[in-house]
């Protein structure tokens, strides 16, 4: 199929949808489906129409140039055939990119878990700061941050610390996240002003629900315990923590925040089924991603993918080699410049790939 023919084919489709969402009462549940299958192909189908029109308006004027003896008229149209042959390859990579096989996670809602690495207390800190970062970066975006557990260190630290995030595209924008995120600055604590280097983990997984994954009960062991840890004097009156382990892959999610064991279970049934879809994902990718030597990153925790540079005000993503100097505006949740570049990224190496 030639690509005029599959953009012709796209917005057949378009047009047949929208013939069967005019009488939504003959539909029944399928309206749900069909309503989104829409909404998804709309902004295809806008780009695909000013393409269409586009072509058909040079093509027009190819036709009439050699016939056109009026050397005004000769001039005017030379301007127009000159811009529309700029607009044209740009509405072709638009629709490429656009066209591009989705990930099918991409617009799911995410669990997000940070966790302190190498570096102690200043570790622990700089959890602290990342978890607030994200959490900024989801209220700019108008999205749901639920906080599902935090372990903290008394000192104004997270060991680790995880939460769901709701909303539109959550999982596209934030899946580069995961990885090494590392620190460089003075501790406070610090009397010779040398520069410590930490750092933390950042998880972001696909929030899978039950259609996505289903758990077998007899495929869990549940364990109960005492929570522990600062902030938890009333709860550690009662065995209210919960530790799930799926038998099948040895997965274990602890969850102790809440007064209620059972809702301590729903959040870490949330998390655990979270971790067995991502592992899942994981293992299907694990052979394309050995052949993607360019790619954005293959969202292994171990791989070292940014650093915080506080004495330089300089954050460097070193998997697209993107720096920017201004480390006090991305901690409060200005992330768009590093997101909409490893997204672009991304987006060529795949077009690479399907070239």
């Amino acid at each position: 199929m030639s690509f005029t023919e599959k953009l012709e084919g796209i917005v057949e489709k378009f047009k047949s949808l929208e013939q069967k969402l005019q009488d939504p009462s003959s539909l029944g549940q399928s309206f749900a489906k069909l309503s989104k299958e829409h909404s998804d192909l709309s902004p295809i189908v806008e780009i695909i129409l000013q393409y269409q029109k586009a072509r058909k308006e040079l093509d027009d004027i190819l036709e009439m140039l050699p016939d056109t003896d009026d050397a005004e008229m000769k001039e005017m149209m030379d301007a127009e055939k000159n811009e529309l042959e700029k607009q044209l390859p740009k509405f072709e990579q638009q629709l490429k990119v656009a066209l591009l096989p989705k990930d099918e996670a991409d617009e799911k809602n995410a669990i997000l878990e940070v966790r302190s690495g190498t570096g102690g207390e200043e570790a622990a800190l700089f959890a602290y700061k990342l978890f607030a970062m994200y959490q900024k970066y989801a209220e700019k975006n108008g999205w749901k941050f639920e906080i599902l557990s935090i372990s903290d260190t008394g000192l104004g630290g997270y060991k680790d610390a995880s939460a769901s995030i709701i909303g539109r595209n959550v999982f596209a924008k934030l899946k580069f996240e995961s990885g090494v995120h590392r620190v460089q600055r003075v501790p406070e604590t610090e009397n010779q002003g040398r520069v410590h280097t930490s750092a933390a983990t950042v998880a972001v997984l696909p929030e899978a629900e039950e259609i996505d994954i289903k758990i077998e009960e007899k495929d869990i062991r549940t364990d109960v315990f005492r929570a522990s840890g600062p902030g938890g004097q009333s709860v550690n009156t009662t065995d209210s923590a919960v530790r799930l382990t799926h038998i099948p892959t040895g997965i274990t999610v602890s969850m102790q925040d809440e007064k209620s064991q059972i809702k301590n279970k729903e959040k870490a049934l949330k998390v655990l089924r979270s971790r067995i879809y991502d592992a899942k994902r994981e293992e299907v990718d694990k052979e394309r991603a050995a052949d993607r030597k360019g790619q954005v990153g293959s969202g292994d925790r171990s791989e070292r993918i940014r650093t915080y540079n506080f004495p330089q005000s300089r954050v460097t993503d070193h998997r697209i080699g993107l720096t920017s100097f201004k480390i006090d505006e991305i901690l409060i949740g200005e992330l768009d410049e590093f997101v909409n570049a490893l997204t672009a990224e991304d987006e060529a190496r795949r077009l690479i790939d399907n070239c």
